[in-house]
């Protein structure tokens, strides 16, 4: 004889069990977890969220240290970068009128003229160059300028030997000798003076 089951679905009774098993479970759970850490349970239906927007704003502030020179200073370096101007004329002059002469272009007497006049440029040249020089209180200018003095008075002795290997029996070596030495006199003047600047402004 079979036995008589009242409930035919017996299983639909756990299931509601375990879901409020799981519910309290659950509660307990985020209670336990907001209360050891200190949280806050945000009720997102009833909580309207404030979001504050903060402007950052970037120091672009840069420091930067400028030098002003004496006064005395600015002048010397106008003075010296005038005369090196001015040696870039006479350099000119001299290799114009030297490569007339090899090209037959000029005669003789005139060759001559121009040659010595050169002479008395150079001369002019050197005192532009000596007086008045950088100021007396600043040693590292006129350590620096005693050297632009000697390359400047080596020009007017390589001047005075262009005249000289102009005139020479020879076939113009000693005056190709004298304008080779003239460039390179010429040459470190004027580096002499780049370097004088850059030193001078950048410190």
């Amino acid at each position: 004889m079979e036995n008589f089951n009242p409930d035919p679905k017996p299983g639909r009774l756990i299931l509601p069990l375990v879901l409020i098993g799981m519910i309290a479970t659950t509660y307990t759970f985020i209670n336990r977890v907001t209360t050891n850490n200190n949280l806050e349970v945000i009720n997102i239906e009833n909580n309207t969220e404030e979001v504050v927007s903060q402007e950052v704003v970037e120091d672009t502030t840069t420091t930067s240290t400028t030098t002003t020179l004496p006064e005395s200073v600015v002048k010397y370096l106008e003075e010296i970068q005038a005369e090196k101007i001015q040696s870039n004329e006479l350099g000119k002059k001299v290799l114009e009128t030297n490569q007339r002469w090899d090209d037959k272009d000029t005669t003789y007497q005139e060759a001559q003229q121009e040659f010595d006049a050169f002479i008395d440029d150079a001369k002019q040249f050197v005192a532009t160059v000596t007086d008045p020089g950088p100021p007396s209180s600043n040693a590292s200018l006129i350590s620096s300028h005693e050297e632009l003095k000697i390359l400047v008075n080596l020009i007017y002795e390589d001047s005075k030997e262009l005249l000289e290997g102009l005139t020479a029996p020879d076939t113009g070596e000693r005056r190709s000798s004298a304008l080779s030495s003239f460039n390179s006199n010429l040459g470190s003047f004027q580096q002499k003076i780049e370097e004088i600047i850059a030193s001078t402004t950048s410190s």
